[in-house]
């Protein structure tokens, strides 16, 4: 059986992957084998957490939402329904920003759903 030599082949492969885990702490950084697992590991997280980071923010949404309708007597869910019921359509994004960066906006807002009096 004849020799096959890998040498350019090997070396683009292993070159790539070793890329991919530059900055990586310690052996899985320098190291080909445990850099290829540390980089399908890193890659199935990032995957992940892409999803995750999505659920993440608007939970944080939510939270912001509900903090701010505290403050006039009303909870998350009253107020949401009542969005609903008045064929009101934000997003929560847009709601949270109201809350945080513009709060007299946020209480037209509740004054237009009748859920305040100023």
């Amino acid at each position: 059986m004849t020799r096959i030599k890998r040498g350019n082949v090997a070396r683009k492969r292993r070159k790539k992957i070793l890329k991919i885990t530059q900055g990586f702490r310690g052996s899985s950084s320098t190291l080909f084998r445990t850099a290829k697992q540390q980089s399908m590991k890193a890659l199935s997280y990032s995957y992940r957490d892409r999803h995750q980071k999505k659920r993440e923010f608007r939970n944080i949404w939510i939270t912001r939402i509900n903090a701010a309708s505290h403050n006039y007597g009303l909870n998350y869910n009253t107020f949401i329904h009542s969005l609903k019921k008045a064929n009101m359509f934000l997003n929560r994004k847009v709601l949270a920003q109201l809350a945080v960066r513009d709060q007299d906006a946020f209480r037209q807002l509740l004054h237009s759903l009748d859920l305040i009096s100023i």
